[in-house]
């Protein structure tokens, strides 16, 4: 996977990553992951999309953001939106499709090829978009979990999948070794 001279960018759906990643019991290292592309083309941006709770105490998803800002990434966040379901749970919605797709747009003029981390069929439009501008668009999630993290749509229309499981040895962290009892 060698882009030569192509100047690319990584836009990251960060709760897609993560829920195919888990899903493949996989744990990225977001900084092996920035340095596996770096090494691959000239990498002009990678950015993380994500809502976050700001209403709870404690957010888990705080150091991680914070250990990725100050190792290169870009971080795009929003507060996440908390409401109760129809049967009195607890959910939280934070959708980035929209602050994704206009950084994309922003940013096309200055890439060639952009590495999407995700597989939400909605990224097809984007997809299309960007491709009518001759840019190059790969799509990275997995058809290896079932069922499929990636849309059927979004696979055909991108012009390369790469399938995350295959990136494990370059971008995932080692597993840690068993504590013996």
């Amino acid at each position: 996977m060698i882009y030569n001279d192509e100047r690319i960018a990584l836009f990251v759906d960060g709760p897609n990553l993560y829920a195919t990643a888990k899903k493949l019991e996989m744990d990225v290292d977001y900084k092996r992951l920035l340095t596996h592309f770096e090494t691959a083309g000239r990498l002009v941006r990678a950015s993380y999309f994500t809502a976050i709770c700001e209403t709870e105490e404690f957010q888990p998803l705080r150091p991680l953001v914070d250990f990725m800002q100050y190792n290169g990434w870009n971080i795009v966040s929003k507060p996440a939106r908390e409401y109760t379901g129809e049967y009195g749970q607890r959910k939280v919605k934070g959708n980035m499709s929209v602050e994704l797709t206009v950084e994309a747009i922003k940013l096309a003029p200055h890439i060639d090829h952009i590495i999407l981390f995700s597989g939400d069929r909605d990224f097809c439009a984007l997809t299309q978009h960007l491709q009518a501008q001759g840019k190059r668009v790969s799509v990275v999630s997995s058809i290896k979990t079932s069922p499929h993290f990636i849309a059927d749509e979004l696979r055909r229309q991108a012009d390369t999948f790469i399938e995350l499981d295959g990136l494990r040895d370059a971008v995932s962290r080692p597993p840690r070794p068993a504590v013996a009892a």
